[in-house]
């Protein structure tokens, strides 16, 4: 049991990190762009409309992590899974407040940069041909 936990862990660990590279720079991309806009306003989602009943900015990838780190004995994780994955790779241990600074900033910043890129694609592909704007 305790082997799929660790498993679990892995997969977990980058999975969620993938995710969150791609929320970060997928819209910079034109093939990926639709799919990064859905991935946020999934994240956007479940901060919000799951976050209303967990708490604001709840994660379920970030929760179901803890749960099975849990499992594996570890003890005092962060509430900011950013914190964590800085913390187990890189040895840094930030606040609390400017994890959640980072998180919102930059998901913040991404989301702006793929609606903008995503409408300009839409409103390029509505406009008739032979037309200059």
């Amino acid at each position: 049991m305790n082997f799929w936990f660790h498993v679990a862990d892995v997969f977990l660990t980058f999975f969620h990190s993938l995710l969150m590279v791609f929320n970060l720079i997928g819209w910079l991309f034109p093939a990926t762009r639709r799919l990064n806009l859905f991935t946020l306003l999934l994240t956007f989602g479940s901060w919000t409309f799951l976050g209303y009943w967990y708490g604001w900015g709840y994660c379920p990838l970030t929760d179901l992590h803890f749960e099975i780190l849990e499992k594996l004995g570890h003890k005092h994780l962060p509430p900011s899974y950013l914190q964590f994955i800085l913390n187990r790779f890189l040895g840094w241990d930030i606040s609390t407040r400017l994890a959640d600074y980072i998180t919102v900033g930059g998901l913040s910043v991404a989301a702006l940069g793929s609606i903008v890129v995503n409408f300009r694609s839409l409103s390029h592909q509505r406009k008739p041909k032979g037309t200059k704007y």
